[in-house]
């Protein structure tokens, strides 16, 4: 039993093997962490902690450019894939996850704690969606809305991540 689909994906019917061999989809796909079966957003946060890690050991311009520039390339990546896809956010789309992962990491100095925390308040803000992050879900539409709301919900989750580590 694989813990990734083995079906034919979105309304073009894309098998697993197209989206790992195209560039864009895989990037999409979060490097495939997309494919999981179940909760495709949590793995594609999960691919985001090893990328995360790579761009810390940088000084925090380097973070910053690597950071915004996964942002803006994830913009029409996300468009690109949910047009091969035929269908808008499809849910193994998980590079806004990624950025929205890194965004939520930005001000705060590497550590596990800072990890495993901002890991969880990313993933509560990208489920829950709390205004205006759910509003921004079901109003901006192609790659930008696709990004919007995970940026959002990165944005969210840094500042409660700085709030924390700064009192606690």
């Amino acid at each position: 039993m694989s813990i990734f689909l083995n079906t034919r994906l979105g309304k073009n019917k894309l098998t697993p093997r197209q989206i790992l061999s195209d560039p864009i989809l895989f990037l999409a796909f979060g490097f495939g962490s997309g494919l999981a079966k179940k909760a495709p957003g949590t793995f594609g946060t999960v691919a985001a902690i090893p990328v995360y890690w790579l761009f810390a050991q940088s000084n925090f311009a380097i973070y910053s450019l690597l950071t915004v520039i996964v942002t803006l390339v994830g913009i029409p990546i996300c468009d690109i894939a949910a047009k091969k896809l035929d269908e808008h956010d499809f849910g193994g789309i998980v590079w806004d996850e990624i950025a929205g992962y890194l965004i939520t990491l930005w001000f705060v100095p590497f550590s596990w704690q800072a990890v495993i925390l901002g890991f969880i308040l990313f993933r509560f803000f990208d489920i829950l969606k709390p205004w205006p992050i759910k509003w921004v879900d079901r109003q901006v539409h192609g790659g930008l809305g696709i990004m919007l709301d995970d940026v959002l919900a990165g944005i969210f989750a840094g500042v409660l991540l700085l709030w924390i580590s700064a009192y606690f």
